[in-house]
Formats: structure tokens, C-alpha cells, sequence
């Protein structure tokens, strides 16, 4: 029998006085990885998170932009983020607009500095998606944040749009900190973390690409909260070697632990939590990159068939009945960003049984849930200093979101 989530923190005047308490500034602060961001100030955003799916909950509005412009990049294909981002920029006030690269100036050649500036005279936010290139993403998120800079200081922009990193090469920060709210409430409070056991593996998929920042970013955050983290991968499937650099450090200065490995079953053992998910080696990302920035299409194909041979030898690599055995009690959470490859349903053999999914399907739902209030949170703490202030007066206002 799985075990029922438990609400976690307190009532909103709760969550508010909480905030006060934190010392944590996240104003004018772009969020592009969780690991630059002190423990006081993801904190922060969870609290701020729980407090607007509060608000939405009781049915008030969390309105505070009267006017204002989301841009929206993405740079490659996404349901929950996409639309995570459109609704949390739409809970805040603000009108979303999608930036479509082909239909800009950009495909004759606009700069990123003048693009930057160009979208962003009445703009509050630009969430953006760019995991394909390694060694790309995260390093153009930050060329857009230095145009931004320049055009505020300059006087070209009245205000200095924030930037979320809604995916890159390195971490995918809104992905992480949803799994974190989904944890602080399926056991209760972050506190309860401390100790637990995170299985982070690699799991089949009958395809290959599929970025490294999922793994990435859990194995970056969970060793933030003093858990014990396990990553397991076949040999050559490495993620980027300066991640698993700050894990372990992370693990260090938290009490938890962090250990890599290539066993599957051994990572599951007295798991408290699976993540079994795919992703491709550190290696072959390189040279996919290097193969997409020269259009090499034929070089292309030839990687992909000789990557989807070398996972087909890893098939065992499934998160089974068998293996949810080995967990703690055979009870661990199962864990999943979605979608997920799932045997017998999506793909003829993959990450996950049909019957394991099947059993936590609604629990990877809630688990994505998170992500729109997690979007909104950094939204509002990087551009209102006072947040619970900001919070109060929703809560003392009591605009419903919905007049019946």
C-alpha cells in the first residue's frame, strides 16, 4: 500500500511570518541554477510556491501586475514547462508572449543583445528552454541577462526583466524545486528529508538525446536538504563531470551523503525514493552538439543508431516490480519529470513497468503540479523586494480569481 502524501507547512499568515523570519533576498536575481542560490533563499521560493497554491486554492487572486509582458523562449520542445510557465505568468497578472526564433529577426541575423532589448520595453520575465547544446544553454542565459543589464543601465529599458531558467544544459531549476515541494509534502516538512534515501538513476529509453539537466539538477538540490543521495548509471554514462563535483560538496555541507555508482539494483536498495529516468552520456552530448552547430545530418543519424545500440544493451535498466522490491519496505516513492518511457504502453520496452507507473501515475502528476507555483515564486521574489509583504496584501484584498 503507497503511502498517503500528508500536507506540509503551514496555513498562508503562517507561511508569511515564516518569510519574514527568512534572511533571504532574491530581488533583481535572475534563477538559473539552485547550487548559486543559498538554502535561506530556495527556501524562500518553496514557501512563496506554497502560499500562492494556497491562494489559488481558497480561490483568491494572486494578481500583482496590473500590466505587464512574459516572454516565453523556447528553444526546444516542452508541454508541462511551457504551459507551467504560461499560467504561473498569468496567476501573477502578466500577459504571456511566445518568442518564436524563426519568425524573429533573429533568423536574418539579430544579435542576442539587440533581441534581448527588443522584447523587453514592457517586459517582466523571459523564461527560457535551451537544453540541446552543451555548453550552450546556460552560457546564453547568461549573455541575454548581460544585454538586459546593459539596456537597464543604459536607459533603454524602465525595468530589468528577470530571467528563469526554464531548462539549459546544466539544471532544470523548476523542475528540481517541484520535486522538492512534492517531497516536503508527500513526508511531511523539509526537515523530514534530512536522512532520507534518493535513488537518481539511468533508466532505458529506446531513444537518445535526452538532456542531462533532469539528473543533474536533483542530484545539485537534494544534497542541498541532507538526504543521501545515490546516483547509478552503465559505466560511460557520465553527466557532467563539475555537477557531480557539487553534489559532493553539497552532501558534504548538508550532513547527507552522495555516492555514484553502476548499479541500478544498488541504488534501489533501502531507497526512500526512485528516479529512474534516461538520459544520454556526457560524451555522446558533446558530440551531438558539435554534429548539430555543423548540420551535420548524416553524422546525426550515424550517432543515434550507434547510441540507441550501445542503450539497447542496458534493457535490464527498468524500474520493475522486482526492483521496487528492493526499496525500503518495497514502498519507495517512485519519482518521474514526465513523460516517462513506459513498457508496454508509450514504448515497447522502457524506464518503467506499466504496473509501477500505473500505481504512482496520480503522485507524478502532483508531483508536476508543483511547477507552475514554483515559476510564479521566482517570478514575484525576483521582482517585489517585499514578498510577504506582497502576499499580505493578496491575502487582506481577497480579489476572488473566479466571481461565481
Amino acid at each position: 500500500m503507497k503511502k498517503k502524501a500528508r500536507p506540509a507547512g503551514n496555513p498562508i499568515p503562517g507561511l508569511i511570518a515564516e518569510i519574514r523570519k527568512l534572511k533571504a533576498n532574491l530581488h533583481r536575481k535572475d534563477f538559473l541554477l539552485t547550487w548559486d542560490k543559498s538554502v535561506a533563499e530556495l527556501k524562500l521560493v518553496i514557501l512563496v510556491a506554497e502560499a500562492l497554491k494556497q491562494l489559488h486554492a481558497r480561490n483568491v487572486s494572486a494578481k500583482c501586475f496590473e500590466t505587464g509582458l512574459a516572454v516565453s523562449n523556447f528553444r526546444d520542445n516542452s508541454t508541462r514547462t511551457r504551459f507551467s510557465f504560461a499560467s504561473a505568468s498569468n496567476l501573477l497578472g502578466l500577459a504571456v508572449q511566445d518568442l518564436d526564433e524563426g519568425k524573429s529577426q533573429i533568423a536574418h541575423g539579430e544579435t542576442v543583445r539587440e533581441t534581448a532589448n527588443m522584447i523587453s520595453f514592457l517586459t517582466e520575465v523571459i523564461g527560457i528552454r535551451d537544453d540541446m547544446f552543451l555548453g550552450a544553454g546556460h552560457t546564453y542565459m547568461l549573455e541575454v541577462g548581460e544585454a538586459l543589464d546593459d539596456g537597464f543601465q543604459r536607459g533603454v529599458l524602465n525595468q530589468r526583466p528577470s530571467i528563469v531558467n526554464l531548462q539549459c544544459d546544466i539544471d532544470h531549476p523548476t523542475q528540481a524545486m517541484a520535486d522538492l515541494m512534492w517531497l516536503r509534502e508527500y513526508f511531511g516538512g523539509l526537515e523530514k528529508l534530512k536522512g532520507k534515501k534518493i535513488a537518481m538513476t539511468w533508466a532505458y529509453s529506446p531513444s537518445y538525446g535526452k538532456p542531462l539537466s533532469v539528473p543533474q539538477g536533483i542530484i545539485g538540490l537534494m544534497t542541498r536538504f541532507g538526504m543521501h543521495v545515490s546516483l547509478a548509471h552503465p559505466e560511460g554514462y557520465d553527466l557532467i563531470p563539475d555537477v557531480v563535483e557539487v553534489a559532493k560538496k553539497n552532501a558534504k555541507a548538508s550532513g547527507g551523503s552522495f555516492v555514484e555508482g553502476t548499479s541500478m539494483d544498488a541504488a534501489f536498495k533501502d531507497a526512500d525514493i526512485v528516479y529512474p529516468k534516461s538520459w544520454a552520456p556526457y560524451k555522446v552530448m558533446g558530440r551531438r552538439t558539435e554534429l548539430l552547430r555543423a548540420n551535420d545530418r548524416d553524422g546525426l543519424k550515424a550517432l543515434e543508431k550507434e547510441c540507441l545500440a550501445q542503450n539497447a544493451n542496458f534493457k535490464d535498466w527498468e524500474c520493475t516490480e522486482a526492483k521496487m522490491r528492493l526499496t525500503k519496505g518495497g514502498k519507495a516513492l517512485y519519482m518521474h519529470c514526465l513523460p516517462a518511457d513506459i513498457s508496454g504502453v508509450s514504448c515497447k520496452e522502457g524506464e518503467v513497468a506499466d504496473s509501477v507507473f500505473e500505481r504512482y501515475r496520480i503522485e507524478t502528476y502532483k508531483e508536476a503540479g508543483y511547477k507552475p507555483f514554483v515559476i510564479a515564486a521566482m517570478i514575484l521574489t525576483s521582482k517585489f523586494k517585499d514578498p510577504a509583504g506582497v502576499l499580505g496584501g493578496l491575502l487582506k484584498r481577497k480579489q476572488p480569481r473566479v466571481v461565481a
